[in-house]
């Protein structure tokens, strides 16, 4: 039999039991795997967006100290605040290094050098989340390929059984026909006898 074209192989389909392929329900071969896949994704992308908030708190918190900003400012104090609590595990690291007070409100300019410390080990993490969603995106992509191939394989193997059905049932009729036209063709009448040579 002719293989179905797009076929995954190339061969026709055989199976000598003789029993059609199950149907394809189109469901996901990897179905636990994907869905653990997927909430790891989901948390891996709430901690990146974590760490980004967390990086731009540390630069923006740098630049306050450093250009002095004045404490008793509502939002400067709510940003300190935030500061406080991302800064929590580097506190004491570093000696902040003082630069002189700032003019008009006479505030201290500080370079906070354990906030850029902070910052760059953030970063590491930030960049080693990030390298772990991209695994994650591409084990997705490869299971989704895998998925694609076993549908396009169960789709050609239940076309070939069901062409290759209808091909022996084509036949079965064929043969069905030849036989009834041949039952009712009449018998040949019998010629005349010779008689047998006298000697």
């Amino acid at each position: 039999m002719t293989p179905t074209p797009g076929s995954p192989t190339g061969a026709p389909y055989t199976d000598p039991s003789g029993t059609p392929p199950p149907a394809d329900d189109g469901s996901h071969l990897h179905r636990e795997q994907r869905a653990i896949l997927l909430v790891l994704r989901a948390v891996t992308y709430l901690i990146y967006a974590y760490l980004i908030f967390v990086q731009i708190i540390l630069g923006l918190g740098f630049i306050l100290l450093l250009l002095g900003a004045n404490p008793t400012s509502g939002f400067v104090e709510w940003w300190y605040r935030n500061l406080d609590r991302v800064m929590e595990p580097f506190r004491g690291i570093f000696t902040p290094i003082e630069l002189g007070a700032t003019q008009g409100n006479e505030v201290a300019s500080i370079f906070e050098t354990s906030v850029l410390f902070a910052m760059i080990i953030y970063a590491i993490v930030a960049i080693a989340v990030s390298a772990f969603a991209n695994w994650l995106g591409k084990r997705m992509h490869r299971l989704d390929l895998e998925d694609r191939t076993y549908h396009e394989r169960m789709a050609y193997e239940r076309q070939a059984y069901l062409d290759r059905l209808s091909a022996e049932r084509v036949a079965a009729t064929n043969a069905q026909t030849v036989a009834q036209a041949t039952a009712r063709q009449p018998a040949a009448p019998p010629g005349p006898s010779t008689p047998p040579p006298t000697g």
